[in-house]
């Protein structure tokens, strides 16, 4: 058991690691903890594997560079993987697209231990875009994310209570293994990005509702601060869509986890009702510059894939059911 574990998700992140890797072997104030760096590679089909071997073989002994294997492809899969390899009483993720700050470490061990009851905190995050964004790029950064707020919060405080849906990502988050052990299902319904598919999104705020519902806090800690680069093809139109209607499809199973089952229908009738309505009004408000406007046109993907979440995972269910039917009669 050590005290702080840093687990890094990648798939074919040759171009990005090494950079991670070097502002890690770099990370300041970490003398009075013993800490890791797991990185768990979710069946990469490029060199991986070897640079982090190339790594291992020069680096410190003081906080080992763990390399674990994941075949099962899928975001939910490797933070899984993560939380039972990792050592860590808490445990940092980060993609290997993040890349954090000097202090990261030190600042996300620190918070743990000041905020016994926190079992789940996340980090300021900052963009590193490799060309300019849109215009009006502001309204969807969250959910890229880019989280560039500046003061200290707890989203299960009686201020944010019923903002229900306010929760931080995945990206720079740290959870508290016995937390996320205690609560968290071990197969989560949403399976996030797979290999380079964008599928249903929300992997990490289903997590974190599961944390959140039996009674542990979750903050944002401004002092933790990463380096989120955006490569320049995810600024392009097609790839921005695909990514909204993900993060749209995703969104009946977390508002959903919310409620008890008998409080569901009626609900999904109301969220229903409100995304048709908000869908009809902003089409009427940026209809004549859709196809010009990308960020409008984002946030109409958004609510159109929230309005049809529902269907998209009640069949979802329905499939995975049926394959298991099938599955389970062929060993009859």
């Amino acid at each position: 058991m050590v005290d702080f574990s840093v687990g890094v998700r990648t798939y074919n992140g040759e171009k990005q690691l090494p950079e991670l890797l070097n502002r890690l072997r770099s990370q300041q104030y970490t003398e009075d903890f013993s800490w890791e760096v797991v990185v768990v590679d979710n069946n990469s089909t490029d060199n991986t594997a070897r640079i982090i071997q190339n790594y291992q073989t020069h680096w410190p002994d003081v906080f080992p560079l763990r390399y674990i294997f994941e075949a099962q492809q899928g975001a939910s899969y490797a933070r899984q993987r993560l939380i039972q390899e990792a050592r860590g009483v808490l445990i940092g993720f980060l993609d290997d697209d993040n890349l954090p700050a000097s202090n990261w470490v030190g600042e996300a061990y620190r918070f743990g231990q000041a905020h016994p009851q926190a079992g789940a905190y996340g980090s300021k995050i900052q963009a590193n875009y490799e060309t300019d964004p849109p215009d009006g790029f502001e309204r969807i950064a969250q959910f890229l994310p880019v989280v560039d707020r500046q003061e200290l919060l707890c989203f299960t405080s009686s201020a944010l209570h019923n903002r229900k849906g306010v929760l931080p990502p995945g990206a720079g988050l740290t959870i508290r293994r016995q937390a996320w052990l205690d609560s968290v299902p071990k197969s989560l319904r949403l399976k996030g990005p797979v290999g380079n598919s964008l599928a249903a999104k929300g992997e990490d705020t289903e997590a974190l509702y599961y944390v959140k519902k039996a009674g542990w806090e979750i903050w944002f800690n401004p002092t933790m601060q990463i380096e989120h680069y955006i490569p320049k093809q995810r600024m392009e139109r097609a790839y921005l869509l695909r990514f909204m209607q993900g993060v749209g499809l995703g969104r009946y199973h977390t508002r959903m986890l919310q409620y008890a089952p008998w409080q569901r229908p009626a609900m999904t009738l109301l969220y229903s009702a409100n995304d048709l309505r908000k869908l009809v009004t902003h089409w009427l408000k940026y209809r004549p510059v859709l196809d010009t406007d990308p960020v409008a046109a984002c946030e109409l993907e958004l609510l159109r894939s929230s309005l049809l979440s529902p269907w998209y995972q009640w069949q979802t269910q329905w499939l995975n059911r049926s394959k298991y039917s099938s599955t389970q009669k062929s060993w009859m």
